[in-house]
Parts: structure tokens; C-alpha cells; sequence
């Protein structure tokens, strides 16, 4: 049997140059940006409640997903990363210091985790707000004989699941919108061979038929994608609706995604998330 690797990579707050689209004139400024407690409590909020769920669930345990961020991240957010990669054997934590070159620090993070015995290791991105369905990493070991024939022509291809839910923050609530939305990052797949030097942080997936051939998906939602302030990629996107709007988005978030959209609300606003007089769901 022919061996594939499904190898993810999620940014934690990471301090370092580049790589995002807010940025920052010294370190100590983005310092003083990412760990800023309120802003790490929120960040965490969501990554516990809607990105964690699924990647526990997966109905294919066979991949590893490398949370990356800084060795000085405060406590307690640096425990509790530890403490889930104890729980959830799939994740592993990688604390990369401060490096001006981006795709370095990823790769940096990544190369301990790679199987070089691997006949294609199939790379994702993953933000820690966002979330992938329960049968991702089954569907995407499942697809790879969809993509083959590009792969083996050209060594690389992308399969986009593009049929998703976009969770939009807003003063009242979460709002549910029901998207497809083309190469947006969450639920990506770059197929490549092991001794090709680059990984999914070196594709721009704004522009990812600029690097690769491949197909978009769009059979069953695969994604979520909340957006609220903290967004460092800002709006929505270019994206439409599905033909078939599901009947019950709340069932369909749960049976999917693991996710509970009264209990995440009710969460939220419980949570009175730090340094606002109430949750913050959205400008």
C-alpha cells in the first residue's frame, strides 16, 4: 500500500516578521499586540470551541496537525496548548523563536513532523478560528485518486473543498451564512512529493492556480470560517450562496463540525470575553 501523509499546520499567535497582514514597525510592538491578554482569551475562545472540536473527531485519525507559536507565549495559553497536545495525540506543538522570514519559521516548525518515506504528503493550513468537518482528513485521503492523474503528471495538486459555513460576528450574535467560497485557505489540500522543498505556506491560496493544477469540491461543507475582528485576512471574500441552503444550519454545524451554535453563542456572551463591558462579536 502506498503510503500518503496528511500534514496540517495551525499559527498561534506566532511571534514573528511577516507572514500576516496586519503588521508591526518593531517586535515589541507586535509583541505587545499578539499577547495582549485580551486578545490571546479570545483568540483561544474560539480555537477551543470551534476549531478543536472537529480535529478530535476526525473519523480518520492518521495526520498530524503542528500548532506553531512562540516559546514566550504567556501563560496559561502555553500550557494549554501542551496539555491538549496530550489530549489530542494528532496535535503537536512546535515553539519557533522570532524569525524575520516567515516561510522559514514554517518550514522550521513542519520538518521535524514530515515522512520523507511518504510517496505524497498532502499539506492544509489551518486558522485557529476556523474549522474543518469531522470527515476531512478521510475525504481528502479518500480524493487524492481524483487528483493522481495531475500529481503524477505535474508532482502537485490542489483539491479545494469550497462548499462551507462562514460564521459572521455581529454586535447580536452569529450570523449563518451558508457559502461557497474558492481557494479561502480552510479545508485546502495541497498535494506534493516529499523531497519537493515547499509546503502549503509557500502557496499563496488566494492565487493558488498561479503555483499548481487542481479541482474545487463542492459535494458536501467542509469548512467554517468565523469572522469577527480579530481576522487578521479581514471581510468575507468573493463567495456565493449554496443552490441548496441547508434547512437546519444548527444541525448541520453539529453533525459536521461538532459545533453548537446556541451553546457557542450562550458561551460567548458568558465568557464576557476580556477587556469589553460585554462579548466583543464584531465591529
Amino acid at each position: 500500500m502506498r503510503r500518503v501523509q496528511l500534514l496540517g499546520l495551525c499559527r498561534f499567535s506566532y511571534l514573528g516578521g511577516r507572514g500576516f497582514q496586519v503588521e508591526h514597525p518593531s517586535l515589541a510592538e507586535r509583541r505587545a499586540f499578539l499577547y495582549d491578554p485580551a486578545r490571546l482569551a479570545r483568540r483561544w475562545f474560539w480555537f477551543e470551541n470551534v476549531a478543536v472540536p472537529a480535529w478530535r473527531a476526525q473519523t480518520d485519525p492518521d495526520f498530524t496537525l503542528v500548532v506553531m507559536t512562540g516559546p514566550d507565549l504567556p501563560q496559561p495559553w502555553l500550557s494549554r496548548l501542551h496539555d491538549l497536545a496530550v489530549a489530542v495525540p494528532q496535535i503537536r506543538v512546535e515553539l519557533v523563536p522570532p524569525m524575520d522570514h516567515h516561510r522559514a519559521a514554517c518550514s522550521r516548525a513542519l520538518e521535524p513532523h514530515l515522512d520523507r518515506s511518504a510517496d505524497a504528503i498532502g499539506y492544509f493550513k489551518h486558522d485557529d478560528d476556523d474549522a474543518v468537518a469531522v470527515d476531512f482528513i478521510a475525504t481528502a485521503r479518500r480524493d487524492r485518486r481524483v487528483v493522481r492523474p495531475l500529481f503524477n503528471r505535474d508532482g502537485r495538486a490542489s483539491c479545494d473543498y469550497m462548499k462551507g459555513i462562514i460564521l459572521k460576528a455581529t454586535e447580536t450574535g452569529l450570523e449563518v451564512l451558508a457559502r461557497h467560497v474558492y481557494s479561502t485557505g480552510v479545508a485546502l489540500v495541497t498535494w506534493v512529493r516529499p523531497d519537493d522543498g515547499a509546503s502549503a505556506i509557500d502557496f499563496e491560496h488566494w492565487r493558488m492556480g498561479h503555483h499548481m493544477n487542481g479541482l474545487a469540491l463542492h459535494d458536501r461543507a467542509m469548512f467554517v470560517r468565523v469572522v469577527h475582528h480579530d481576522n487578521d485576512s479581514g471581510g468575507l471574500g468573493p463567495n456565493y450562496p449554496w443552490a441548496d441552503p441547508p434547512r437546519d444550519p444548527a444541525a448541520l454545524l453539529r453533525r459536521r463540525f461538532h459545533i453548537d451554535l446556541a451553546a457557542l453563542e450562550a458561551a460567548a456572551r458568558a465568557a464576557a470575553l476580556p477587556g469589553a463591558d460585554r462579548p466583543r462579536w464584531g465591529r
